[in-house]
């Protein structure tokens, strides 16, 4: 892969920019404070263990879990960031009950939906963890936006991308014209192309999915697991594992080497019958990234991500994410009725 030597992040978003002569420089100005933003989050990331913001803080979100003190200081830091930004006219959060309004006199035409910190359960062990945003562009015509600004399919997405914070720091993103990949610099704080252009291997032998659930899946999607472990030479089967359990970082991985990642319905949740993974925070925006980079995401009924119209603010589904002719396959055997 290409890696020129010296681009940083914002001189990608600044030549993007200059690429479209109705250009008004909002969207880039958006992307920079969510930079900033997730530097900030970097730096509490790295020195959790000595600053005391580890474990749990005695909250819970939405989606009825604890909130790790991290995890709160990541939306809190993004909520401020972008409250007075000027680019945004409403947020959406994963942590949040309802729509985040931004400050009066700062609305903007844009929108901005966010799980501030993905994998939060992994936190205190250590494991990768990451932000998760996409962006869409207003609908309503007042000063302030409304619900209805944020619940747009995928399908219309201005831009979408993550950063995730591991052994190194990276920034994922796409508005549109391709993905590419930052990596944080620490001794200047400057994120730098590294990954120019990603795009997701068509075909893999590796898969992600959480087997412990396996007895809880429907009957088609046991099947296909089950084919994955069989021994077949000329397919390339049994196909490896690869499973970290924070879905931003089995999706990078997936992406940089190719994979599918599953994370299908489950009879054990009857309160989540579409399945389990918010659309607007995590499927939506990773589904625009990997179709972008080449790859497909589908739901576990077939049904292509990005076409899917929110009917409200923390809906879940189910998520078949990662290299083209791996979702084919499954497809394949979802189809099986």
């Amino acid at each position: 892969m290409k890696r020129p030597v010296g681009i940083t992040v914002y001189r990608q978003i600044m030549d993007s920019q200059h690429m479209h002569g109705d250009a008004t420089g909002d969207l880039s100005g958006l992307l920079t404070e969510l930079i900033v933003a997730g530097k900030i989050i970097n730096a509490e990331a790295n020195m959790a263990g000595l600053a005391d913001i580890i474990g749990i803080s005695g909250k819970t979100n939405i989606q009825g879990e604890e909130v790790q003190k991290l995890d709160e200081f990541a939306n809190n830091t993004i909520k401020r960031r972008m409250a007075r930004s000027g680019y945004i006219c409403v947020m959406a959060s994963e942590e949040d009950d309802e729509i985040i309004p931004v400050q009066e006199g700062y609305e903007g035409k844009y929108t901005l939906a966010f799980d501030p910190l993905d994998g939060s359960s992994n936190i205190d062990v250590n494991v990768s963890i990451g932000t998760i945003f996409s962006i869409h562009r207003r609908q309503s015509q007042g000063k302030q936006g409304v619900l209805q600004d944020v619940l747009q399919p995928g399908n219309s997405l201005v831009a979408a991308g993550y950063i995730i914070y591991g052994s190194s720091t990276m920034m994922v993103y796409s508005t549109g014209a391709g993905v590419h990949g930052f990596t944080l610099d620490p001794s200047v704080g400057e994120f730098f192309l590294s990954h120019e252009n990603i795009r997701i291997p068509e075909k893999s032998k590796y898969f992600s999915v959480n087997e412990g659930n396996y007895h809880y899946w429907t009957p088609e999607m046991r099947e296909y697991v089950h084919y994955l472990k069989e021994i077949d030479g000329d397919s390339g089967r049994p196909y490896s594992s690869r499973y970290i359990g924070t879905l931003v970082a089995d999706f990078h991985r997936n992406l940089i080497a190719g994979g599918v990642f599953l994370y299908p319905r489950d009879c054990r949740n009857p309160d989540k019958p579409k399945g389990k993974l918010r659309l607007l925070y995590e499927a939506s925006p990773l589904a625009f990234l990997v179709e972008q980079a080449g790859g497909r995401a589908i739901t576990d009924q077939g049904q292509r991500i990005l076409d899917i119209q929110p009917q409200e603010l923390h809906e879940r589904v189910s998520l078949i994410i990662g290299s083209k002719k791996e979702v084919d396959v499954v497809e394949q055997f979802l189809v099986r009725k």
